[in-house]
């Protein structure tokens, strides 16, 4: 969730929504892992919850790369948010962007649509708005090569990676069809290496013989990092699996790689130019800016460093939770996970359930890993959970299941199954769609 505004409105006192004097009302900003978790646990309490996001849909980000790769389209992985109010008695969904706390009235200023401002106040506050690609001090990489946090990212670098290969189809230009035909993809984390393998095999079989005058399997494709390996929060020896894996599906791995500047025609990396029309970001992170307006200490990601309830010392009844959230266990960082936001939305839920009804908060959160995993294309991914470690094609069977059933809605699993099934079969892939850009008054 961001909170940068283009539209101004008419400088008058907002409107000041006030709750129902018998009961508390709670305020979830973001409708992430975290947001949904933490309002679905508050669904018997004795509170009227506003949910908050800029946003009118829910993503199931672990899948957003496959939009980004025309594998699946974006109703496949989204849901939207307003279907929760029907389901749930004590919740309020509004479509607005965050534009001011002060947490000293307890009161959230925001931006509606063609509305203006409002300003709702709360018993209870729970930040959980995510994040954004963070391109550690060079913002002005942003132009050329794009994060992927949401729909709109996967649909804008789906349309650039398809482009690319008509663009290259149609110059005479040997130097510009190379660059046209190289991807490069800065972060070796799980996206990117999730994301070069699906490209990588995108170039190899859906493409094959899609074109004339250009083969789409001679498309290079890179992937850079700073560290000293891909996927540095597995252990070793799966890392190792993966890179080899990239490596037979025909991607170019290079660590210990500084990325110097990104412009239009590719990017300086350890002082060699790499021509490229098509740079993705999908290294680093940062907290999203509503995050800054709590006033509170923060890391250098600017995430809120919370307490053992996931409060902040500020505030006790002000929350922050998941990607937004950053706090230690046993000596080592919570990971930004889809499985952790989960939870921490769910403990967040259960002491605001508790503290209402008078209760001790109970104990303090502790994450439990369930266990991370990475596919590395069709057939083949990596699963590491306490001293369990695996890969291959039965992993990867196990990763198909567990995401189908994280899917928001039963519709949405039906579909992703379906389209898995005819892309694993024909290779073929349904959502190879170019987006137009605004019309001109000529056309």
């Amino acid at each position: 969730m961001t909170t940068v505004l283009t539209k101004s409105f008419p400088q008058e006192k907002p409107t000041v929504l006030k709750a129902d004097p018998g009961k508390k009302r709670v305020l979830i900003v973001g409708g992430g892992f975290a947001g949904i978790a933490a309002a679905r646990a508050l669904k018997r309490a004795d509170v009227e919850i506003t949910l908050i996001d800029r946003r009118n849909h829910h993503i199931f980000q672990p899948l957003l790369y496959q939009v980004a790769t025309a594998v699946l389209s974006p109703a496949e992985i989204a849901a939207p948010i307003r279907q929760l109010e029907a389901k749930q008695k004590n919740l309020s969904v509004l479509l607005a962007e965050v534009k001011g706390l002060d947490l000293g009235a307890r009161t959230v200023e925001t931006i509606c649509p063609g509305v203006g401002s409002r300003k709702l106040d709360y018993d209870f506050l729970l930040i959980a708005s995510g994040m954004r690609p963070s391109y550690f001090g060079h913002d002005e990489f942003a132009r050329f090569a794009p994060g992927l946090k949401s729909l709109n990212d996967a649909e804008a670098i789906r349309t650039k990676i398809l482009s690319a290969f008509e663009l290259a189809e149609s110059t005479d230009d040997p130097n510009e069809r190379a660059r046209q035909m190289t991807f490069v993809l800065v972060g070796g984390g799980p996206t990117g290496v999730e994301l070069a393998a699906s490209i990588a095999q995108l170039v190899s079989v859906t493409l094959h013989n899609n074109f004339r005058r250009i083969d789409p399997a001679k498309s290079r494709i890179l992937l850079l990092d700073g560290g000293a390996r891909i996927l540095p929060t597995f252990a070793e020896s799966l890392s190792r699996k993966a890179a080899k894996r990239l490596t037979k599906l025909g991607v170019e791995v290079s660590t210990g790689v500084k990325v110097e500047k990104v412009d239009d025609q590719g990017v300086i990396a350890a002082g060699e130019r790499i021509p490229s029309a098509t740079v993705l970001w999908t290294a680093g992170v940062s907290a999203s800016p509503v995050v800054k307006m709590l006033g509170t200490q923060t890391d250098r990601a600017g995430r809120a460093l919370v307490g053992a309830f996931m409060d902040i010392p500020e505030a006790p009844n002000v929350f922050v939770a998941g990607d937004a959230a950053a706090m230690t266990q046993d000596g080592h960082p919570v990971p930004g996970v889809a499985q952790a936001a989960i939870q921490q939305g769910r403990f967040v839920g259960q002491v605001i359930t508790n503290r209402v009804r008078g209760r001790k908060d109970g104990r303090p959160f502790r994450y439990r890993n369930k266990g991370n995993m990475a596919v590395v294309g069709k057939n083949f991914a990596i699963l590491e959970s306490g001293r369990l470690r695996s890969s291959g094609f039965m992993t990867w069977l196990v990763w198909a299941a567990l995401h189908v059933l994280a899917l928001p809605q039963l519709q949405n699993r039906f579909r992703v199954q379906t389209q898995w099934l005819w892309s694993y079969l024909s290779g073929q892939r349904s959502s190879r769609l170019i987006s137009e850009g605004p019309r001109s008054s000529a056309s």
